[in-house]
């Protein structure tokens, strides 16, 4: 989409373009400039940001994915065996 820019005219993001990105209205936004481009982004909360991290991270992903796959088999575990499973690799990792 193309837009002609007037003198002492604010830029209006189309809503159209809005609603490609997941903006909404009340939604906070981050702008930036690299290379001559504008970046806009959702304002993360600190909450938001880690988990978006804690996403990007692989072993973390293949976790959800394995998860996910046990899900729709049908496959599951009592949240007690699945916290003792958490609490032992903790254990490991810190011993």
């Amino acid at each position: 989409m193309t837009v002609i820019l007037k003198p002492k005219t604010e830029i209006t993001v189309p809503k159209s373009i809005r609603r490609q990105a997941g903006i909404k209205p009340g939604d906070r936004v981050e702008f930036s400039v690299s290379g001559g481009v504008i970046n806009i982004r959702p304002k993360l909360s600190p909450d938001e940001a880690q988990d978006e991290r804690e996403i990007r991270d692989p072993k973390i992903r293949a976790a959800i994915q394995t998860s996910h796959a046990e899900f729709v088999a049908g496959e599951s575990r009592p949240a007690q065996e699945f916290f003792a499973t958490r609490a032992a690799r903790g254990k490991k990792r810190n011993g």
